[in-house]
C-alpha cells in the first residue's frame, strides 16, 4: 500500500495534538456491563456513541461517575463490584483513584486481601495497582503492562452421517501466550499494542467454516478472526495474532487512531455495517464530536484479498480498500439515529477521491467510472424506563423498485436487516439481563463481481476471506437469544438460537450464500429467496460458568450443544463440546455460527 497519505495527516494533525486515552479492546462480556450503565441512566453517555465501537477509557469512567451520582434505582452488590472492577481496569483516568483503595463501593467484605486487593506490590515493583503486572507513571508518561494468557482443554463428540462424523470424538485444546502494553505520552499521544502465539485444535463445526471462510489457495486450515495460519498437528492451528495502534485529539472534537485493529459499528451481539469477525486491518480513523448530540466517524482501511491468485514468486498478498461513514445523531435523550455508508475498491493504491470525508461515495463512484461496492445502512436504538433498549440495522447493498413490487425475487434486490432488544435487570432480578435478536441477508449480499480488470475477491465484502460483517455471510435468517446473569464475581451466560441458510450444492454454482463468489454466476436472476440452495438449519445451546478469580484472570467452563440439519445428508451431524479454561487479561470469543 502506498501510505504517503497516512503519514501525511499524521505529522499534519499532530501538530496540534492533545491528551488523548487509549480505548478498551473489544469484549463482548466487557462491552455488556457498559451496555447496562447506559441502559439504567436512560439516556445515552456524554462521552461516547454506543453504537461505534470501541470506547476510550476515559469515558467509561465518567459514565461511571455518572451513574454512582445519580443512580436512579437500588444497586445490587454486583453492580457496586462492577463499577469497583471498571475503576481498578481504567485506574489511570480516576482522579482520585489512591481513595477509593478501601472500596468504597462495595458494602461488604468480598475477598480476603491479598497482595491484589490490598493495593501491596510483589516484589517492589509489580502489582502497584491490582489491575497492572507492571505499571509507571510520570508527569510526561504512563505505562501499564500485562501478560496475557488463555489455557483451555476439553472434548468434542459429533455423530453424523458421514463417515467421518460418525460418532467421532476428538481432544480440543487452545494455548495463547501473550504481552498487552498501552499508555500515553506527554498526556497528549495514547498507544495500545497487543500480541499473542497461540496453538488451538478447535471443535468439527468451527474446522468446517474455515473451510469456506479464511482459507487461502495455499493454505489448508484456518482460524475465524485470523490471518496467517499454520497447520499444527493433524488438524490444529498455529498463529500470531497482533493488534497495535496510536491515538490523538488532532482538535478539542476530532480524535485519530491509526493502527492495525477491529472496529465495530452496531449494538447488537451481530453487526451487519461492520463486526469483529474478520481479522484486524490497518485502519486511520476520524471521530468528530460536536457536543454529545453528533458524532461522526471517518474509517479508511486498507483489506487483504486472498482470493487472488499469485504469480509464480510472488507472495505479497494484494490489498483492497475501504473507506467508510457513519453519522450517530441523538435526535433525544433516549433516541439515537444513525447513517452508515461504504464503499469497498481496487486499485494499485489508495484512491485519493474516497478520501473525502464529507460527500457521498456513490457519487465518487459514478464521477471516476468505477464500478466499486457500495453500501447504505441506517440503524436506529432507543431506551426506555431505565431497563430497555431495542435496537435495529438496516443495510442496503443494492435496490431495484420495480422488480420489489413485483415480487419475484430478483437477485438485484439485496439487503440485511436486524432487529433486537435487551432487557437488563429482568423481572426485578438483579444483575439478569436478557437479549433477543434477529439478523438476516437476502442472497448475494456483500459480494461483488470480478472483471478483467478487477479480479476475484477485489471488491466484496470480506478481509482476508472473511465476512467483515455477519460470519454467515448472506442468504440466511437467523435468530438467537442470549441470557446473562452475575452474583459478583461469578457469572453464566447462555447463547441459544436457530440459524437457517443456503449452502451451494457445488463449488461452481452460486446460490448467494458465500460472498467470496462472483454473483456474475449467479444460479438464477429471479425466483431468489432467502435459504436457497441446499438448505442447512442449525440449532444450538452455549452454556458458560466463568469465576474471576482475580483482576481480569477468569476459570470458566462451557458446554455446547448443536445440531446442524442439512437437505445434503452427509453434512447433518449433532455436536457436543464440553471446555474447561483459565483466562488472563484476553477476552473470551464467542464463535457462534
Amino acid at each position: 500500500m502506498r501510505s504517503t497519505v497516512y503519514v501525511f495527516c499524521f505529522f499534519l494533525l499532530s501538530l496540534c495534538v492533545r491528551a488523548q486515552s487509549p480505548f478498551v479492546p473489544l469484549n463482548a462480556d466487557y462491552y455488556h456491563l457498559i451496555d447496562r450503565l447506559e441502559i439504567r441512566q436512560n439516556s445515552w453517555a456524554k462521552g461516547f456513541h454506543s453504537s461505534v465501537k470501541p470506547y476510550n477509557r476515559e469515558s467509561i469512567i465518567q459514565l461511571v461517575d455518572s451513574i454512582e451520582a445519580n443512580p436512579g434505582r437500588d444497586l445490587s452488590d454486583s453492580d457496586y463490584f462492577n463499577f469497583d472492577y471498571l475503576r481498578n481496569d481504567s485506574w489511570e483516568w480516576v482522579s482520585n483513584y489512591d481513595s477509593l483503595q478501601k472500596n468504597p463501593f462495595t458494602r461488604s467484605s468480598d475477598v480476603a486481601p491479598s497482595i491484589w486487593e490490598s493495593g501491596k506490590p510483589l516484589l517492589k515493583h509489580f502489582y502497584k495497582k491490582k489491575a497492572d503486572f507492571y505499571s509507571l507513571q510520570t508527569p510526561d508518561f504512563d505505562l501499564h503492562v500485562n501478560p496475557a494468557f488463555y489455557f483451555g482443554v476439553g472434548v468434542d463428540n459429533t455423530s453424523g452421517q458421514s463417515d467421518v462424523l460418525t460418532n467421532n470424538r476428538q481432544l480440543l485444546f487452545v494455548n495463547s501466550r501473550g504481552l498487552e502494553v498501552r499508555g500515553t505520552i506527554g498526556k497528549k499521544l495514547g498507544f495500545y499494542t497487543f500480541f499473542s502465539d497461540n496453538q488451538a485444535i478447535y471443535p468439527e463445526y468451527i474446522q468446517q467454516y474455515g473451510q469456506t471462510y479464511g482459507q487461502k489457495s495455499d493454505q489448508l486450515v484456518a482460524a475465524p478472526g485470523q490471518s496467517f495460519v499454520k497447520p499444527f498437528r493433524n488438524n490444529g492451528v498455529d498463529f500470531l495474532s497482533a493488534r497495535g495502534y496510536i491515538t490523538f485529539n488532532a482538535l478539542k472534537i476530532i480524535n485519530v487512531q491509526f493502527g492495525h485493529d477491529r472496529n465495530f459499528f452496531g449494538n447488537g451481539f451481530r453487526s451487519l455495517f461492520l463486526s469483529d469477525n474478520s481479522p484486524p486491518h490497518l485502519f486511520m480513523k476520524f471521530s468528530t464530536r460536536l457536543g454529545s448530540r453528533i458524532q461522526y466517524t471517518n474509517l479508511f482501511t486498507q483489506l487483504q484479498n486472498t482470493q487472488a491468485p499469485l504469480p509464480t514468486g510472488v507472495r505479497l498478498i494484494p490489498p483492497k480498500f475501504a473507506a467508510m461513514h457513519h453519522l450517530s445523531v441523538n435526535i433525544t435523550d433516549n433516541i439515537n439515529l444513525g447513517v452508515f455508508e461504504a464503499e469497498v475498491f481496487s486499485r494499485d493504491r489508495l484512491d485519493l477521491n474516497y478520501l473525502n470525508p464529507i460527500i457521498l461515495y456513490r457519487y465518487v463512484e459514478s464521477s471516476v467510472g468505477s464500478s466499486d461496492n457500495a453500501f447504505i445502512g441506517i440503524d436506529l436504538k432507543a431506551n426506555f424506563l431505565s431497563q430497555f433498549m431495542v435496537y435495529t440495522q438496516f443495510m442496503l447493498d443494492e435496490f431495484r423498485l420495480r422488480p420489489l413490487l413485483r415480487g419475484t425475487g430478483d437477485w438485484t434486490n439485496k439487503f440485511a436487516f436486524q432487529l433486537g432488544g435487551k432487557y437488563i435487570d429482568a423481572f426485578q432480578v438483579p444483575n439478569l439481563d436478557l437479549q433477543l435478536e434477529l439478523n438476516l441477508a437476502r442472497p448475494y449480499t456483500y459480494s461483488h463481481e470480478a472483471s478483467a480488470t478487477v479480479s476475484a475477491g477485489q471488491t466484496n465484502y470480506a478481509h482476508f476471506s472473511q465476512p467483515l460483517a455477519h460470519p454467515l455471510g448472506s442468504n440466511f435468517a437467523e435468530g438467537l437469544g442470549i441470557v446473562r446473569y452475575q452474583r459478583k464475581r461469578l457469572s453464566g451466560n447462555l447463547i441459544a438460537g436457530v440459524m437457517m441458510y443456503g449452502t451451494d450444492p457445488a463449488a461452481d454454482i452460486n446460490y448467494g450464500g458465500n460472498i467470496l463468489k462472483d454473483y456474475t454466476y449467479r444460479f438464477r436472476n429471479e425466483g431468489n429467496f432467502i435459504g436457497q440452495g441446499r438448505k442447512t438449519v442449525v440449532t444450538y445451546a452455549d452454556l458458560r460458568a466463568s469465576y474471576m478469580i482475580r483482576h481480569n484472570i477468569f476459570l470458566e467452563s462451557r458446554f455446547l450443544y448443536r445440531f446442524q440439519d442439512s437437505q445434503f445428508r452427509p453434512n447433518s451431524y449433532s455436536e457436543q463440546v464440553a471446555s474447561f479454561a483459565l483466562r488472563w487479561n484476553m477476552p473470551y470469543q464467542n464463535w457462534v455460527f
